[in-house]
């Protein structure tokens, strides 16, 4: 905010009239009370400005505190919805809302389409941005690189990517579990751009600027807690780069479309029938942290492979640290997340192992309980903060199918 400036009163010809009288007297009493009067009016119009200031600041700090009372006394009402009644709420007289739910349960996969006040679509295959459901993607490849002896999980990643020498760097184990001591990503000229453009942040952010970053940190030499990194998952796109020698987009989409025998997923082209995707550009490093499009049959017959632990999924489930990284608003949906394995989260208390995605116009979830063989797919066209996300309406059902 600009200061306003306070127009004082000028002196200059009460004083130019009494030198000229040779009125000393008139000179110290007239402009001395002038210039008395014009500190103690700065002074008054100073608290005045002050008083405001504070009066604004606390209004501020009041309707951030009761906005923040009235979202918590909301969210304690959604623990209590059933999932139509979440679903019908997120969906309400929003006439745009495309919602796919997918089930599998007792072997056998099915799903329903949801619009507007949670009325039931004809079938139709849709594609969705899935966000960092990309992670478990990335995080697969990995697992198949080190069962091709390709790499170790145990490996710092300057062993395979070219870094400054001197320096601490983490293992591929704690970028996969966001124990790295990264942060969840680092400013880079293009995201101003993409601010003001209303791009996605990681568009036009090069490989050599993720490397460059790398070689930049030096971290410190401990164990670290449990951090979110979209950036360390760009370093995994890296390295799986440098090990297969070949371009992350290319080599993942022949891996989803080989290894997965998945038709309708691949890393995002903006080739699909609803709107508002994400712009990438062709080798942008962020790829391999949430850049994958899919639609409701590809993601059921991935949660299959999840129920079944296809090729190289059984070592992508297998809890790698405890985590206890459950935020107080997630314990009062009754989601918790305990422990991670290769990317997946893992919450003991459910027995579920899940994961979502948000990109700014779609959020995404697949949970599912290897016990009981049940699974739900949630894919979403709505922003991840727009009433109820997915994650949220996937465990509800979830846990109606024990």
């Amino acid at each position: 905010m600009n200061k306003q400036k306070i127009k004082a009163m000028e002196v200059t010809d009460i004083s130019e009239w009494v030198y000229e009288n040779d009125h000393h007297q008139f000179y110290e009493t007239v402009i001395g009370h002038n210039l008395g009067g014009i500190m103690r009016l700065r002074k008054m119009k100073n608290r005045k400005k002050l008083r405001v200031i504070i009066c604004i600041a606390g209004f501020a700090v009041l309707a951030v505190f009761g906005w923040y009372i009235w979202g918590m006394h909301q969210m304690r009402k959604i623990p209590k919805l059933s999932f139509q009644d979440a679903l019908e709420y997120t969906t309400k007289n929003n006439e745009d809302a495309i919602i796919s739910v997918g089930i599998i349960k007792d072997g056998q996969a099915a799903y329903t389409l949801y619009g507007e006040n949670g009325k039931e679509l004809p079938a139709k295959m849709h594609t969705y941005e899935i966000g960092s459901l990309t992670k478990t993607f990335t995080a697969a490849m990995i697992s198949k690189a080190i069962q091709e002896g390709k790499i170790d999980i145990n490996d710092t990643i300057d062993k395979y990517l070219p870094l400054a020498e001197g320096k601490n760097y983490p293992d591929i184990e704690e970028l996969l579990t966001h124990t790295s001591g990264y942060k969840a990503y680092y400013f880079e000229n293009p995201m101003s751009s993409n601010f003001l453009y209303r791009r996605n942040d990681f568009y036009g952010i090069t490989k050599k600027m993720v490397l460059n970053k790398a070689s930049a940190i030096d971290l410190p030499a401990d164990e670290h807690p449990f951090h979110y990194s979209n950036y360390g998952y760009a370093v995994l796109g890296l390295l799986l780069e440098k090990v297969y020698q070949k371009d992350y987009r290319v080599l993942m989409n022949q891996f989803i479309e080989e290894d997965l025998q998945l038709k309708n997923t691949r890393i995002s082209d903006k080739n699909g029938d609803l709107s508002n995707y994400w712009d990438w550009k062709e080798k942008d490093a962020y790829l391999s942290a949430g850049a994958i499009t899919s639609d409701i049959s590809d993601m059921l017959a991935y949660a299959k492979m999840q129920l079944e632990e296809d090729n190289y999924f059984k070592q992508c489930h297998e809890s790698i640290k405890e985590i206890n990284a459950s935020t107080e608003e997630y314990k009062m949906m009754d989601i918790n997340m305990d422990a991670i394995g290769m990317a997946w989260i893992i919450d003991k208390e459910n027995n579920i192992i899940w994961h979502n995605g948000g990109t700014d116009n779609y959020n995404s979830y697949i949970g599912f309980n290897l016990k009981k063989g049940t699974a739900v797919v949630i894919l979403s066209n709505l922003p991840p903060g727009y009433r109820i996300p997915a994650t949220v309406l996937g465990v509800k059902l979830l846990k109606l199918l024990d």
